[in-house]
């Protein structure tokens, strides 16, 4: 199953049109969210609420998804081709890439603002006031966080759980990623929600770490820079997380990311991640981690295989 939905994520992508599971865990977050997450509840009982959500959400898609598999076990092939088409939306390979190339190709083209808006679909901070210069990074820093978060992740758990476990961990990064910040609005809210998408996440960016530096001497990219400051800088982010794979492709690119960013109107501190004297950021960036990027999901894909061929053999 995670073999042929590899390949049909790098053929086809997500088709904007065809039904996915995480919109739908998107529609019940927002329906939830708007009900749980009120200005009249106390501080207290807006994060039991937020708590509530996360079981509620993720119970759920565990659950459904346990359902469908065991009610289509009794029919071989039409588990397998479900659970295929399943797995496949938890993958994001190509449609992580094809953003990155439609912000590359206007930014080319001297379309600022339309890059603007188009990175603004893939991150969650305020772009319309970025630079070209700006724009560029959020890309990158965005394709590489999400080699973890949208591929190393979700391929650890399908080869451990399957659909299932894949879909769980779909519903608790999608969590994270539309209740889990820090402002004043979702602080209470979403506090659960990103401590949780901490603690999934947290082998899959250390595995994610290696496989980019794996990736980067492969690619003769700055294998000395990327080992460097992949380990002088790997914390250097508000997340415990997401510094890990930044700081390696950061070093491998010979750039500096991290630094000062905006979230609905504020203004958030973050650490710088690479070298002060590194050069200044350019488009042919946001290709070179896409190609780090789809050469680490072939890394995870192959080794994790390898990994389970031979546990299965010695069990």
């Amino acid at each position: 199953m995670i073999l042929i939905a590899y390949v049909l994520d790098l053929l086809i992508g997500d088709p904007p049109t065809w039904p996915h599971p995480v919109k739908i865990m998107g529609h019940l977050i927002a329906f939830l969210e708007s009900r749980f997450n009120r200005p009249k509840f106390d501080h207290l009982k807006r994060r039991w609420l937020g708590v509530l959500l996360w079981v509620i959400v993720v119970g759920s898609t565990a659950l459904v998804s346990g359902l469908i598999m065991w009610a289509t076990s009794f029919v071989p092939w039409l588990q397998f081709i479900i659970g295929t088409y399943l797995t496949y939306t938890c993958l994001s390979v190509k449609g992580l890439a094809h953003e990155g190339r439609k912000i590359a190709k206007s930014l080319r083209q001297q379309q600022l603002v339309k890059a603007r808006g188009q990175v603004a679909m893939i991150v969650g901070r305020d772009t319309d006031q970025l630079d070209k210069a700006g724009v560029i990074k959020a890309t990158v820093e965005t394709i590489a966080e999400n080699t973890s978060d949208g591929v190393v992740a979700p391929l650890l758990f399908l080869f451990i759980g399957g659909p299932v476990l894949g879909l769980t961990y779909k519903a608790v990064n999608t969590l994270d990623s539309m209740v889990g910040y820090k402002n004043e609005k979702y602080a209470d809210i979403g506090w659960f929600s990103a401590k949780l998408d901490d603690i999934f996440n947290w082998a899959p960016a250390r595995l994610t770490w290696l496989l980019l530096i794996i990736a980067t001497g492969l690619l003769r990219f700055h294998l000395r820079e990327a080992m460097g400051i992949g380990e002088r800088d790997r914390e250097n982010h508000l997340s415990p997380n997401s510094g890990f794979s930044e700081a390696v492709v950061a070093g491998a690119l010979n750039i500096r990311l991290g630094g000062p960013h905006l979230y609905f109107g504020q203004v958030v501190q973050k650490p710088y991640i690479g070298s002060r004297n590194s050069r200044p950021v350019e488009v042919a960036d946001i290709n070179r981690t896409i190609y780090l990027l789809y050469l680490s999901s072939v890394l995870a894909l192959g080794i994790m295989a390898g990994c389970r061929v031979l546990i299965q053999t010695l069990w």
